[in-house]
């Protein structure tokens, strides 16, 4: 029945649907602007990697505002039984 998620009839009818949803002309246009998008997000990814080994700070060092400690010790009495 179901061998692999994804076979290759499978990938057919997406594009059947995708030309029938956007038109064969709009979707050049559309992939183009989804490389630029994504080269936009790695480069920015890329350039806050970049502040942070400048600053020589990560995300386990800096320390958490406002959390309070958690207790070690319980302060209730414990329920006696009847």
């Amino acid at each position: 029945m179901l061998r692999n998620g994804l076979e290759p009839w499978h990938l057919l009818i997406v594009a059947v649907v995708l030309i029938a949803l956007f038109g064969s002309k709009k979707l050049p246009d559309a992939a183009r602007g989804l490389g630029r998008s994504m080269r936009i997000l790695k480069s920015e990814a890329r350039a806050m990697r970049e502040d942070d080994a400048a600053d020589g700070t990560t995300a386990s060092t800096v320390p958490h505002a406002g959390r309070a400690p958690a207790a070690d010790t319980a302060t209730a009495e414990p329920a006696t039984e009847r």
